[in-house]
């Protein structure tokens, strides 16, 4: 048995490590196998904890008892070692994969199943990992959780004997839960152990947290084996999504930052990419689309100083509501009767690019797709379909689905100036069914998120400058396995700015700033400034989607003020470290900060919102600068160290809906202008 001996800080010399467990003797029906923490344990004999690997065999035998047969290492791009195990008696093979990321201190787990043998083998859970603490007990479990244009709430609870389970069951990860967890012992946002990890799949996925009668944690982590079965071919090789997780002494934030630095250089296509502001006309003219409206609004939007313009739902054929049209992807006639061309181009002569809203994963019963291929969308041939937001899924997992989208698509693209895309896909899975299946129809959960990748990569390779982002009615599908493909993820569909404070900092738990696509809209105007909306929306990748014919002369010149100054420092928040200093989830006064790779250059966001007067505004303490160097901060006369500035700390004194962005920058001999 393959057992884990340890999971931490790195220590000096290979002899420092923890001997293999030795199992206890234990008169108790246990027996030996259950306290064994092994690596990756398969259902079988005397193992009562949560298994990572569950099959059955063509003669009915529902257990696999794993032997450990060789290793190989392979070392480029990244060192990754193989250890090969096979079952005892039946011919499936089993490899568990550890790819090394050296620079950011993060292991990348996996796992392939292999058919030796001539006849199939039902898989019913294959996790991708499991990640064992270290003995003892007193850890705490935080993770995400929430529920549509209510996201990423950060829910931090004790882990007590049981199974704790968090899960998705709607073919995408969902606005409920995120693939992400840290586990700790009384760490903070600064210091503590933390153990952290996600899993890089844009599908259904669990977590268990596991904590035995023997004070034994161990995290599991994979695509969820609910209504899930994998029928494995003969010489058929099945592979799960990779889980990356890693360990830090220095709290919450650094666990972050590693994530922030990784997904930022390894994962994203344009990781280096500054993103461009946009503006979004949803809220303007909804399904009101055509040349003139979408002309007007590119004028203004231009003036203010965005650089990219993106059309949203309406503009294809006979999409007059919501009920009718996903699924045919040209132009509407009456709308767009010579096509985009002329839109594109009015938009690229005032200087901005051009970008498109899709939601290829959907179509209406009325649209001329559906007519043509009912049998295309997941269902049950005996049950009613249910249309939810009057569409229906599409599935993703037949290839002929596929090549019409990426056909569709590659069209529209190759005639069309297009450089962005706001992929959607806005409605939660019913009738997960699929007849003509090749296998077992409880595939269809794997296949389908196979399939979106598929068709995301086959465009991405004929489109490479695309920018793409990932919308599922907000944050949906916000996953390290989308980002491999998309650039952005459309964070909520709330973009009220008190809310979205506590939206964005659950967000920043293990993506980054660059990734996080946030506009400023028209949501309580009448209560919250539009300074105060700019400022919130500055924390990610600056974003307008108001009605810009209904702002004044002021508020347009307030945003071109606000946008210009995006511009100035967008390189610190995009690319720079995070520093979560004042919670929002937690105050009504909050702080976040950035800071530039070489510490030269920062910035501060303060916000106040519902603290009546009188109120005694915090301290806020700066952090990640250099403690010897002497920087200045805007509105501060007096420079000081960066180690004042991080323990004296300095304050914001902000009336209610009130919000201050400060530059600060880092001087020596010649003082910097800022």
């Amino acid at each position: 048995m393959l057992a884990h001996r340890y999971w931490g800080a790195r220590l000096p010399y290979i002899s420092d490590y923890p001997a293999p467990f030795d199992p206890i003797k234990w008169s108790s029906p246990d027996g030996p196998h259950h306290f064994v923490p092994e690596e990756y344990p398969g259902y079988a004999n005397t193992k009562y904890i949560d298994p990572c690997l569950k099959v059955t065999f063509a003669d009915g035998t529902r257990d696999v008892i794993l032997t450990y047969e060789d290793f190989s290492v392979t070392a480029s791009p990244q060192p990754v070692l193989a250890l090969h195990f096979k079952d005892s008696y039946y011919p499936l093979q089993l490899t568990l994969h550890y790819r090394i990321h050296e620079e950011y201190d993060l292991i990348e787990r996996w796992v392939t199943l292999e058919n030796l043998g001539d006849d199939p083998i039902l898989v019913e859970r294959a996790f991708s990992a499991k990640w064992t603490l270290p003995p003892g007990d007193n850890y705490s479990l935080t993770h995400l959780y929430g529920r549509h244009i209510d996201e990423f709430h950060i829910q931090r609870e004790p882990l007590t004997p049981g199974l704790k389970v968090i899960e998705s069951r709607r073919i995408i990860p969902s606005h409920r839960a995120s693939p992400w967890f840290t586990v700790d012992r009384n760490a903070s946002e600064e210091q503590g152990e933390v153990w952290f990890g996600t899993l890089a799949w844009s599908g259904n996925f669990k977590i268990t947290a596991e904590v035995t009668e023997f004070a034994s944690t161990r995290i599991s982590i994979g695509v969820n084996d609910w209504d899930f079965a994998w029928k494995l071919m003969p010489h058929q090789i099945l592979a799960t999504p990779a889980s990356i997780s890693g360990y830090t002494k220095d709290g919450f934030g650094a666990a972050s930052r590693i994530f922030h630095d990784y997904v930022r250089d390894e994962v994203i296509p344009h990781g280096k990419t500054p993103h461009k502001i946009l503006y979004n006309s949803w809220e303007a003219t909804l399904f009101d689309v055509d040349e003139t409206s979408q002309s007007k609004l590119a004028v203004i939007a231009a003036q203010m100083g965005v650089e990219l313009f993106v059309m949203d739902d309406g503009w294809f054929h006979n999409r007059n509501l919501d009920n009718a049209g996903l699924g045919d992807w040209f132009p509407d006639r009456v709308k767009f009767p010579n096509g985009l061309g002329g839109l594109i181009r009015s938009v690229n002569e005032l200087g901005m690019d051009f970008g498109l809203w899709v939601e290829p994963e959907m179509v209406n019963p009325d649209s001329d797709l559906y007519r043509a291929h009912p049998d295309w969308v997941l269902h049950f041939p005996t049950r009613a379909r249910t249309e939810s937001r009057n569409q229906l899924i599409l599935n993703m997992a037949r290839m002929d689905v596929q090549n019409h989208i990426i056909e569709s698509l590659d069209k529209l693209l190759s005639e069309n100036n297009i450089t962005f895309i706001k992929w959607d896909m806005n409605r939660g899975v019913s009738e997960p069914g699929w007849a003509d299946a090749p296998a077992d129809q409880r595939e269809i959960w794997v296949r389908y998120v196979q399939g979106v990748y598929h068709v995301w990569g086959r465009l991405r390779q004929r489109h490479p400058n695309v920018i793409w982002q990932s919308c599922a009615s907000g944050g949906g599908r916000a996953d390290f396995g989308i980002l491999e493909f998309a650039d952005q993820i459309w964070t909520s569909d709330n973009t009220e700015a008190t809310a979205r404070l506590n939206i964005q900092e659950g967000y920043s738990q293990f993506l980054p700033a660059n990734t996080m696509e946030a506009w400023v809209t028209d949501w309580d105007k009448d209560i919250v400034p539009l300074e105060f909306r700019f400022h919130v929306s500055m924390c990610g990748s600056l974003g307008v989607g108001g009605n810009l014919l209904e702002w004044g002369q002021s508020d347009r010149e307030s945003a071109a003020k606000c946008i210009s100054l995006y511009k100035e420092i967008r390189h610190i928040i995009q690319f720079g470290d995070q520093f979560r200093l004042i919670s929002s989830q937690k105050n009504a006064y909050s702080a976040v900060q950035y800071v530039s790779k070489d510490k030269r250059e920062g910035v501060l966001f303060a916000f106040r919102t519902h603290i009546p007067e009188p109120f005694n505004i915090p301290m806020v303490h700066l952090r990640g600068l250099d403690p010897e160097g002497m920087y200045s901060i805007e509105g501060v006369e007096q420079p000081r160290s960066g180690m004042a500035w991080m323990e004296a700390g300095l304050k914001v004194e902000l009336k209610i809906y009130k919000a201050q962005c400060c530059k600060l920058r880092k001087f020596r001999n010649v003082p910097l202008r800022y």
